[in-house]
């Protein structure tokens, strides 16, 4: 159980510092991440994707990106039925 937690801890780290980085990119006008792979990281890391918008302020006026917060619920659900089951 404890490397399933730390993996899942390290994807919440990554999809972080995925949004973190287009932000940056965002800004320095380069190439940037699709929104549909920073879909799919929050999908996988929630966590870490709620935490990237808001300490970056990125994606958080758009409407596809609220799905985010969906994620997130459901990672909520799943984990505390895995505690009680």
């Amino acid at each position: 159980m404890s490397l399933i937690l730390l993996l899942y801890i390290l994807v919440n780290i990554a999809v972080l510092l995925m949004y973190v980085w287009d932000k940056h990119k965002a800004k320095a006008d380069k190439w940037r991440t699709r929104e549909s792979t920073l879909l799919i990281g929050a999908l996988l890391g929630p966590w870490g994707a709620v935490a990237g918008m808001q300490l970056a302020r990125h994606k958080t006026q758009k409407t596809k990106f609220k799905l985010v917060y969906v994620f997130l619920l459901i990672h909520i659900v799943l984990i505390v039925w895995l505690l009680v089951h």
